[in-house]
């Protein structure tokens, strides 16, 4: 190992007030970012007037820089003796391919730093006011990605179904919205069709939108709605008070408006 370093930066949600002291001072810190596609123009502004930006946008669906040309740029530049961080939405080591960097890096003999960052799926379903875990609705809970690589069957969602039904565990799907008319019938295998789920869209910005509904529902009321992604499918009963707030709300709104018509 010689003294070069790379920092993998979890950057969060996109709200730049969710990020960590210690993120803050390493993106302020650095000479050159290599950023990804997902994190928010408030968050890059963070960093140095001198420092180089290098966007290396990685999202679900659209072109992509390829993961072993982003590895090679951060070895090059680690090894010029930049300070070199690598910003990434939510947090590094939640779908963000962070251990891939780091054993890549790692065994081009360079030091490698992660600086955790709140992730999306546990941001989402707190800006509506609800946990992950309750006592009462949920004993654990699994975040699970909804996009396999190519070649890769991917998550057995039937099996994921009866396990989180028997053990009461919320689902927290990420990268689930173009394939969510395959996973809710897939879960509805385990998974009664009244189960609670919310669809969190842009979590924590200003953009952020939602709906919730039924699993049994799931797929035409996304479609419905026209969320799209980045968006966290969260499935379980953990979701019910704010689905029954809000299903209050809408009846309140009908009547008022028949009273009106």
């Amino acid at each position: 190992m010689n003294n070069s370093k790379v920092t993998l930066v979890g950057a969060g949600p996109g709200d730049p007030e969710l990020l960590t002291l210690k993120a803050l001072k390493a993106i302020q810190n650095a000479t050159v970012l290599f950023v990804d596609d997902l994190v928010s123009a408030e968050i890059v502004a963070f960093a140095s007037s001198g420092a180089r930006i290098v966007y290396v946008g990685k999202r679900g669906g659209c072109k992509s820089t390829p993961q072993a040309f982003i590895e090679k740029l951060m070895v090059m530049a680690a090894r010029e003796g930049e300070n070199v961080v690598r910003l990434k939405g939510g947090d590094p080591f939640i779908f963000g391919r962070g251990g891939e960097e780091v054993e890549h890096l790692q065994a081009a003999g360079i030091r490698v730093e992660v600086i955790n960052g709140i992730t999306a799926g546990l941001a989402a379903v707190t800006s509506l006011g609800v946990p992950l875990t309750h006592r009462q609705h949920a004993h654990g809970v699994v975040f699970v990605t909804g996009h396999a690589k190519p070649g890769d069957a991917g998550t057995d969602w039937r099996a994921l179904a009866a396990t989180a039904h028997s053990a009461r565990l919320t689902l927290v799907i990420y990268m689930g919205v173009s394939g969510a008319e395959r996973i809710q019938n897939e879960l509805l295998s385990g998974l009664p069709a009244d189960t609670p789920v919310a669809v969190i869209q842009n979590a924590s910005l200003s953009s952020q939108r939602h709906i919730t509904t039924t699993l049994g529902r799931l797929a035409y009321d996304i479609n419905l709605s026209g969320l799209a992604s980045p968006s966290v499918i969260v499935v379980g009963d953990v979701i019910s008070g704010l689905a029954q707030v809000e299903e209050a709300s809408r009846d309140s709104s009908a009547q008022g408006l028949r009273r009106r018509v």
